[in-house]
């Protein structure tokens, strides 16, 4: 069973994106293991460089204790797929590492020190999401993808 981790910054905060990801981290507990690791968001009054710099390195730091897994962080730069493209590129990373880390960057994003040692760039979206939603439009697609490769009628 593949161990996927969603690394991101912040608490979620609003009780029906909560609901959300935890009917779908419900469903998802048949086919992975799923754990969401929350980050602590910095307070930007120091300035938005200073916040971005101190949020990518607690990143780093939570995706560095974890040498073996593949990393895939989400950017508005990133390659786009569409849902079959995506399991079928999960299924692949599954056959290299038992372990994936789905990287969620902070409101004010990240900085090129963590895009130079992720794997992969996934873009959702040219749009901007809050990025509390992120997590949960992440989980449902998570069990999309799940869905897609263990032929479940979720995906049409």
């Amino acid at each position: 069973m593949i161990r996927i981790n969603v690394v991101c910054i912040g608490k979620i905060k609003e009780k029906y994106i909560k609901e959300g990801i935890n009917e779908f981290l419900k469903r998802l507990s048949k086919y992975i293991k799923l754990e969401i690791i929350e980050l602590a968001e910095e307070d930007d009054n120091k300035g938005i460089e200073n916040a971005i710099n101190s949020e990518t390195e607690r990143i780093i730091n939570a995706i560095s204790k974890k040498s073996y897994s593949y990393n895939i962080l989400l950017d508005l730069k990133g390659k786009m797929f569409d849902s079959e493209e995506m399991a079928q590129k999960i299924e692949e990373i599954s056959m290299i590492s038992s372990e994936i880390n789905f990287i969620i960057g902070g409101s004010n994003g990240v900085n090129d020190n963590l895009r130079k040692i992720v794997d992969f760039r996934l873009c959702f979206s040219p749009m901007t999401f809050p990025h509390q939603l992120m997590r949960l439009i992440l989980t449902e697609q998570l069990y999309r993808w799940v869905s897609i490769n263990n032929n479940i009628k979720y995906h049409k």
